[in-house]
């Protein structure tokens, strides 16, 4: 079992590697597609340590998943969506 933990950590590690070089694309996308983003990774992993009782900042799970606060993310990164991409949002999460 420590294996399998290891090999899902280090899978997890690249996925957010693999997200950081990929800068490019926006979150808003990532939803659109995938139904998740960067910022469901830092709730999940908020979610997951309260279910093993430790408290993770909403916060310091961002940054681990962005590389640098998600201010700072934001600013340099982060692209207004469009139009389009909210409307395909909204469509797709109508509940």
């Amino acid at each position: 079992m420590d294996k399998e933990i290891e090999i899902q950590a280090a899978v997890f590690r690249r996925l957010l590697a693999h997200l950081d070089s990929r800068k490019d694309v926006q979150n808003i996308e990532l939803m659109n597609l995938a139904g998740f983003c960067r910022n469901c990774f830092s709730k999940w992993t908020v979610s997951e340590a309260e279910k093993l009782g430790v408290d993770v900042d909403i916060d310091a799970a961002r940054e681990q998943v962005y590389g640098m606060p998600y201010s700072e993310w934001k600013e340099k990164h982060q692209l207004p969506a469009t139009d389009e991409q909210m409307a395909k949002f909204n469509e797709l999460n109508k509940k």
